[in-house]
């Protein structure tokens, strides 16, 4: 049975969320949909494709919701000008959050070097902007010892978050790297999971790791269910379900 900690308001909740629509298949009434119902539910933002920002920020204009990207995305293996480039024009388009992947092979290759300058070249143009920037490791194809090194590297750099995958890897987060991570970085860097946090319970397992953002699909589920108990009531969608697909 879920448990509500004691204090915890909806808007903890869903500020912790970042409503994600990033599938290629979604077309412009679904994203349009989406970026709605955040609003409604007044989440922390949504995560867009780089294609449809200009639209997602003319939606949320006057909101409390921001307006997230992605960069390097999938695989993070653009050049560090390519990404560059997205962020630049991500930002002008009206992004607030760049959510970027990290060079998986040239980390795994002990490339530090350049991964650190590759994630540095994103966060200086974002910061410059008063963007942050979130960084994806894709730690379904990482051993722990990468997953640490990502995590140093992505704090020497300057980044905001790390970040556990894209939601498009054979497996998302997981509570052992969700921990993992959060030792390995100081207290001013946050941690996001993404792949998985499907569910109410899920999502307040992973927030008592410490995490202070989800990547989520399924954000009316969870918020209509934290209403539902809220009120006394028992939740609107049977424990585990997920209504609006993976992430």
């Amino acid at each position: 049975m879920t448990t509500i900690p004691e204090g915890m308001t909806e808007r903890h909740i869903a500020k912790t969320i970042d409503h994600s629509l990033l599938r290629p298949e979604l077309d412009d009434a679904f994203i349009e949909d989406g970026c709605r119902l955040a609003a409604e539910y007044d989440v922390a933002s949504v995560c867009v494709r780089p294609a449809d920002v200009r639209r997602a920020a003319a939606i949320l204009a006057g909101t409390d919701v921001a307006v997230g990207t992605v960069i390097g995305f999938p695989h993070g293996s653009h050049r560090t000008e390519t990404k560059v480039f997205e962020a630049r024009q991500a930002l002008a388009d009206g992004a607030t959050e760049l959510d970027m992947v990290i060079q998986i092979g040239a980390l795994k290759s002990g490339r530090d070097a350049e991964v650190l300058a590759d994630i540095a070249a994103v966060v200086e143009v974002a910061h410059a902007a008063g963007a942050i920037v979130k960084v994806i490791f894709e730690n379904a194809y990482l051993t722990d010892r990468e997953k640490v090194r990502a995590c140093h590297l992505s704090e020497a750099a300057g980044a905001d978050f790390v970040k556990t995958s894209t939601g498009f890897a054979p497996s998302g987060a997981t509570h052992e790297d969700l921990a993992l991570m959060r030792r390995s970085v100081s207290p001013h860097i946050q941690v996001k999971a993404a792949g998985g946090v499907r569910t109410l319970d899920a999502l307040l397992d992973v927030m008592a790791l410490g995490v202070t953002r989800v990547g989520a699909t399924a954000t009316k589920t969870i918020l209509d269910d934290f209403r539902a108990l809220q009120a006394g009531g028992e939740s609107p969608v049977p424990t585990g379900a997920a209504t609006e697909g993976g992430y």
